[in-house]
């Protein structure tokens, strides 16, 4: 990953800071920003060598790694699936208003003709200047998935794996798919695992009434990515733990979250934390294009959605139709009523959704070298300023 945002900048240290590393968090913090990467970081007193430049005092806040978002079909009243340039950057301005200095373009379940438009309008947006949060690829969710558990994926899609467009994408959009979810108990899902594995495309679970065998004999195979866990998948039983138990007990499986209130209950998200360690899970926002915009009506994909109160169902059968949630939303969910500390949260948003990606040598954490993708939120966890590649946004925080 490198930012296209990033030209050659002045020094910039921040000062008086809570410095969260994959350390520990750093009281009376300071990191010092120099061409686009971080340059210095320490506590205490300044090093003489980093005064230099702009000094911001961050009276007492925090300074976080930028989050990292998966799984995120829009916002800002757009959507990936239909998306033009002017789409693109007003999905990624919006999250990057949140915290989000990365992000990977979901699909829904759709027809060949539709995921293949996705990965050409996206790729032809990843290879021009990114002024806000940086597409990093493509996330596809489906649509070879279980008709059991579609949720709001649009069953007329649904189908077995089909290598062959795999084959056609890859060749034609080299590096654009990162992720790609699927039900590993269909037809030629083991192969298809195996095939994207290949191909360092990160194969996941979803939307799947998998047993518990099928989720390891998948692992076996490649398998290392959870979707939204404990929604659309078959649930835990004590004499048939499902998908869910395989997720909560294989460590070779990353879980996602959706930390909203309304996906997971406390308790689940507890429980999901205590299975699979800090280390093992990643916030993401799973985001429909009502993210950010006001009750009424909207569409997920060709599906149409009802969103009151801020919550988004699909309009004919009531099932959640993603969420309008955003990363410091999440974030902030999981260190207010879930009781995490702040640092793990942070690598939940941050450190382990790069690592998942193999961008963790780049960014997703706060260390002398990474690019320099940093939010400095308040004392209160909001969002006050953030940069991506060392490049300030200017946007109404």
């Amino acid at each position: 990953m490198s930012s296209s945002t990033s030209t050659s900048m002045s020094p910039l240290v921040l000062k008086n800071v809570k410095l969260v590393t994959p350390q520990g968090v750093l009281d009376e913090g300071w990191i010092r920003l120099a061409d686009d990467r971080i340059e210095a970081l320490g506590h205490g007193p300044i090093a003489a060598s980093s005064g230099e430049g702009e000094i911001i005092d961050g009276a007492g806040g925090w300074v976080l790694p930028g989050f990292i978002d998966v799984h995120v079909h829009g916002g800002a009243g757009h959507d990936f699936m239909d998306a033009d340039e002017e789409g693109l950057r007003a999905i990624t301005k919006f999250h990057a208003s949140h915290g989000t200095t990365g992000i990977l373009a979901t699909s829904l379940t759709a027809s060949r003709d539709e995921l293949t438009s996705v990965l050409d309008r996206v790729s032809q947006f990843m290879s021009t200047p990114m002024p806000y949060a940086q597409v990093l690829g493509v996330h596809f969710e489906g649509p070879f998935v279980s008709d059991q558990w579609k949720g709001a994926q649009n069953p007329d899609y649904i189908l077995p794996p089909q290598p062959d467009w795999l084959e056609e994408w890859v060749s034609r959009y080299p590096g654009v798919i990162r992720i790609q979810t699927l039900a590993p108990e269909v037809d030629g899902a083991l192969d298809y695992i195996e095939r994207l594995d290949s191909h360092g495309i990160v194969p996941s679970c979803g939307h799947t009434d998998a047993t518990y065998d099928q989720i390891i004999a998948a692992a076996d195979r490649g398998l290392r990515h959870a979707v939204h866990t404990f929604n659309a998948m078959r649930p835990y039983h004590h004499r048939e733990p499902g998908t869910v138990g395989a997720v909560l007990t294989d460590d070779r499986i990353i879980a996602e979250v959706i930390a909203d209130g309304h996906h997971v209950h406390a308790a689940g998200i507890e429980l999901l934390r205590r299975a699979k360690g800090p280390e093992r899970v990643i916030l993401v926002t799973d985001a429909m294009a009502a993210a950010g915009m006001p009750d009424g009506d909207y569409h997920l994909g060709e599906l149409p959605v009802t969103m009151t109160c801020g919550v988004a169902r699909l309009t004919n059968s009531g099932n959640l139709a993603g969420s309008t949630l955003t990363m410091i939303g999440a974030l902030r969910h999981m260190v207010r009523e879930i009781g995490v500390p702040i640092a793990d949260a942070s690598r939940m948003a941050s450190g382990n959704p790069a690592r998942q990606l193999g961008i963790d040598n780049v960014t997703g954490s706060i260390e002398v070298g990474k690019q320099a993708d940093i939010l400095l939120l308040s004392d209160q966890l909001e969002i006050e300023r953030v940069w991506i590649g060392g490049q300030e946004l200017e946007l109404e925080y």
